[in-house]
């Protein structure tokens, strides 16, 4: 049963936008064949990893509104409090900040942390400087959804890296999401900052792998306090 899990969960739905990549890598791996055959074989090990880099697989979401699920595949490089994009519209005062930076190996399909209606979706051009640097936050290429929940309005923000070049975003302005739904992709490394208002406690600690659309980031109402881990 273990290897049937592992071909499942191995063996995922490859995300549309991938398909002309994987298109692309398949037909130069071909043409550098043509070359010399070693080159059309390291090409081929390529096509694999870029159909897996775009794979979209099933995610098992909780359903509760007071919970902030992971919009992102990745490691949880900060938790702090930081000051939302200004492009945001969501305030001046500084919200807790939870960033999940994604590499090459991840998942990179994103999925809403809450329930919730869009309010404004803005987009700034930018650089491209290393995504785990935290100015990379102000500075980076990056695409914001303004969310409208339960809690107060929560900022989602793609953010571009090094390698990144292309965020997709397919939702709109007025769309409303559920947890877990899949809203865009950022394309070749990257991260996702979610911006999030009073009350919100971090359920998450910093070098913890989350999952998009199954790890709790955080929480709110509740009285617990802050997680503490421990390296074992």
């Amino acid at each position: 049963m273990s290897l049937i899990n592992t071909v499942r969960n191995t063996l995922v739905p490859v995300h549309k936008a991938g398909y002309p990549f994987i298109a692309g890598f398949f037909v130069v791996s071909l043409l550098l064949g043509l070359l010399w055959e070693p080159l059309m074989w390291l090409g081929f090990v390529l096509t694999a990893w870029c159909a897996y880099f775009f794979r979209d697989p099933v995610r098992m979401t909780p359903l509760d509104d007071d919970l902030v699920i992971s919009p992102a595949d990745g490691r949880v490089s900060s938790i702090a409090i930081m000051t939302p994009p200004d492009e945001l519209g969501i305030g001046t005062e500084p919200m807790l900040r939870i960033t999940v930076f994604m590499n090459v190996f991840n998942c990179h399909v994103n999925r809403a942390p809450m329930r919730g209606t869009i309010r404004r979706i803005a987009y700034r051009a930018g650089k491209f400087v290393n995504a785990e640097l935290d100015k990379a936050s102000h500075e980076n290429e990056r695409n914001g959804l303004a969310i409208e929940t339960a809690h107060g309005t929560i900022g989602v923000v793609q953010i571009a890296g090094l390698v990144a070049r292309r965020i997709i975003c397919w939702s709109n302005e007025g769309d409303t999401l559920q947890p877990g739904e899949r809203f865009g992709l950022i394309r070749f490394g990257s991260r996702l900052d979610v911006f999030l208002p009073q009350g919100a406690q971090a359920r998450v600690t910093l070098g913890q792998t989350a999952i998009a659309g199954e790890t709790v980031l955080a929480e709110f109402g509740s009285a617990k306090g802050p997680v503490i881990s421990r390296r074992d």
